[in-house]
């Protein structure tokens, strides 16, 4: 089964839904990031969130996720656009430690308990949306869902997770967004809510082969569901040659100057995806006369 996710509705429209498959965009980002098995499960929670805000979103709007806590993982990075493609990064890949009483990977010890989740909305106006909370349990699903509280104040149930195999590979990844619009009964409310607790962990659905629409019929149960919209997910990332060669032209004369005669040419990585580009002295010297001009 290929990554994918959904868009719905329910109980006559106040009720919208996202579910997604995320396994081989997650194990794409940790192959890249290098990451061991909790700071995986950090990451590809992150990831498949900022995924499914980007839905969200239209056109050519994207979405920045900075998840800072005061844990050893460092920050986390995610971008998404409305297309379905993302990419994230995370600040130290080598964290990992015993399964927290749970039996589960201990992310919040990973990311901390203490920091800020912010949320970044470029949608094409002069001013990003920013949106910005305290960390309140470092296991990312229920950050996400006080910031839909109370950045966004839409009541909102937000899961999502990722099962590692020994080798740090990515066996399953998956996740939903339920949000409530005003007008739902508190019968509805008190009925979906019964029905996430009860739900399987979404990883372990995602690792039966459930899909994103089987997914909400566990959300769900008898209640009907729309599917509005079916929608590809992928790791993609944005950065190039050209992209590096434009930051390294916005430099001052003196700087490139010293990559001409002291380096003679340059060397960048991209975070998000470990691409390495070099710009050789030749390329250099021409960044500078374009200056020059």
């Amino acid at each position: 089964m290929r990554d994918y996710l959904i868009k719905a509705t329910a109980c006559e429209g106040k009720v919208r839904a996202y579910a997604i498959r995320s396994t081989e965009m997650v194990e794409e980002t940790r192959r890249r990031q290098d990451t061991w098995a909790t700071a995986s499960a950090a990451l590809g929670r992150t990831l498949t969130i900022s995924t499914m805000m980007g839905a969200m979103l239209k056109g050519e709007d994207k979405i920045t996720v900075k998840i800072e806590g005061d844990g050893p993982t460092g920050p986390i990075v995610a971008d998404a656009n409305a297309k379905g493609e993302a990419r994230a990064y995370i600040t130290n890949p080598h964290v990992d430690f015993d399964l927290n009483e749970k039996g589960k990977l201990d992310v919040a010890r990973a990311v901390g308990t203490n920091g800020y989740l912010s949320v970044v909305k470029d949608l094409g106006l002069k001013e990003h949306f920013t949106g910005q909370v305290p960390i309140v349990s470092g296991e990312i699903s229920e950050d996400f869902t006080y910031y839909f509280a109370n950045s966004e104040q839409i009541p909102t149930s937000v899961g999502a997770g990722v099962l590692v195999n020994p080798d740090h590979t990515i066996l399953a990844s998956g996740g939903f967004i339920v949000q409530v619009m005003p007008g739902v009964s508190d019968d509805t409310i008190e009925y979906i809510e019964k029905r996430i607790q009860a739900m399987p962990a979404i990883s372990k659905l995602v690792h039966l082969g459930k899909n994103p629409e089987e997914i909400l019929t566990e959300l769900f149960g008898k209640e009907e569901f729309k599917v509005l919209e079916k929608l590809p997910v992928q790791f993609r990332c944005t950065c190039s040659k050209e992209r590096i060669k434009n930051a390294i032209g916005g430099l001052d004369l003196k700087e490139l100057d010293e990559m001409i005669e002291v380096d003679e040419g340059a060397e960048a990585s991209c975070h998000f995806c470990n691409e390495r580009y070099e710009v050789t002295k030749e390329e250099l010297i021409e960044l500078k006369q374009s200056k020059e001009i």
